[in-house]
């Protein structure tokens, strides 16, 4: 039977394309999507994580000893903590715990491998803050959990110590975007397109190999990983990228949960206030956290 809430959000979508403009681009995903409020009691708080903007929130019953590295999705180009605020701060609260989410540098203006550079420096602000890595969770949508991968790649190959786990929502992980998902579902899928993706890509890559792990996950070795969460919809383009991701994680003997919500769009969290499903996923994820986290239930 069709969801009757998710059919809401597509006609929501709908009376707003998105514009043909990077500047309108994105003052459109900050109106869209940052229009919902902050969970109850959540408090903002602006913080510089070692030269790249970012922003705490916190509800007062977290745990403040542990937090939620949160890399936003957009493409590598859009996207901001304004858009995602009210979303992180939801998962924080599932979770019972502090989130810190990062305003990374973005393309055009700062291609790669600045985005990726920016996220290490996020994760070593939490540590230089006394976090220790075993009550971190990185976490990240669509671009932002392709970052999320490759921060853990790279922290990995650096020999430094991992964090508790990682956790995606409909991560783009292959910025040659090979999944048959990318047809199969297009039309489907009211967020993004392959078109989309490829001309995000280019500006992004700027000339960069696309087989660069840091940039496609896909394209790197998972071994050696913590425990992974990947959650995404059956109404997704990127369908394919998060069960690729899971694949090659059981492959590499990572220890990974994926969770496919049907029907349900790119980021579907996004519309937590008006989709049971969201508020779904927003409850699994912050269960997993807290398991991850070593907190109880």
């Amino acid at each position: 039977m069709p969801d009757t809430e998710i059919a809401a959000i597509r006609a929501i979508l709908a009376a707003s394309p998105r514009p043909p403009d990077l500047p309108s681009r994105r003052a459109r995903v900050d109106r869209v999507f940052g229009a919902f409020p902050l969970a109850p009691e959540a408090v903002a708080e602006p913080a510089d994580a070692n030269g790249v903007p970012a922003e705490w929130t916190s509800v007062p019953a977290a745990d403040a000893s542990r937090a939620m590295l949160f890399l936003h999705g957009g493409a590598y180009v859009s996207g901001s903590i304004a858009s995602h605020r009210s979303m992180v701060s939801h998962l924080g609260a599932a979770a019972g715990i502090r989130t810190l989410a990062l305003d990374y540098r973005r393309a055009p203006e700062a291609p790669f491998p600045a985005a990726c550079e920016d996220a290490l420096a996020g994760y070593r602000f939490l540590l230089s803050r006394g976090y220790t890595p075993d009550r971190i969770v990185v976490a990240g949508d669509s671009a932002g959990g392709g970052l999320a991968m490759a921060t853990l790649m790279t922290l990995r190959d650096a020999g430094e110590k991992l964090p508790a786990g990682g956790f995606c929502i409909s991560p783009w992980i292959d910025l040659l975007n090979s999944g048959e998902s990318m047809a199969g579902k297009s039309a489907i899928d009211p967020m993004i397109q392959r078109d989309y993706l490829a001309e995000t890509a280019a500006e992004y890559l700027n000339g960069a190999d696309a087989r660069e792990p840091r940039a496609s996950p896909l394209y790197g070795s998972l071994a050696g990983l913590p425990p992974l969460l990947v959650q995404v919809g059956t109404a997704e383009t990127l369908l394919d990228d998060s069960t690729r991701l899971a694949a090659l994680a059981a492959a590499a003997d990572v220890r990974v949960t994926l969770s496919v919500f049907p029907e349900m769009i790119h980021v579907w969290h996004l519309f937590h206030a008006n989709l049971s499903p969201a508020r779904a996923a927003i409850a699994e994820a912050g269960a997993w956290m807290r398991g991850v986290l070593g907190l109880a239930a």
